[in-house]
């Protein structure tokens, strides 16, 4: 994930069934300016929080984007425990509607990823 327009707070968190780092969480403040970047491998859900107007975030993928097998993990899980730098953020029905981390490793998309495979 990169940052070519604006500033954000990118995040990565383990969701590796089995990992030693399941539901660790590493987050990094990037922008067009510190030109950080951060790489998420297979296996770890990645999110982002917006720090300026016009923010952009660029995604590359190891595969096609497929809508339908979009999921998602509640930003705010306490189990996870990220610390996001704004605590009033504006977050989408989407974002808002996602399950927790545990609720997601109980579900069978989540058997798609595991540590050491």
């Amino acid at each position: 994930m990169r940052v070519t327009a604006g500033s954000a707070f990118l995040v990565a968190v383990d969701i590796r069934h089995g990992s030693p780092t399941l539901g660790q969480w590493f987050g990094i403040e990037a922008s067009t300016e510190n030109r950080r970047m951060v790489w998420a491998p297979e296996g770890f859900a990645r999110g982002f929080c917006a720090l300026s107007e016009g923010t952009e975030i660029q995604y590359k993928c190891t595969g096609i984007y497929n809508p339908r097998t979009e999921s998602g993990i509640r930003w705010n899980d306490p189990k996870i425990g990220i610390k996001w730098p704004l605590t009033d953020a504006l977050v989408s029905e989407k974002d808002g509607a996602a399950r927790t981390l545990d609720a997601w490793l109980a579900s069978s998309e989540s058997r798609n990823f595991r540590y050491g495979v």
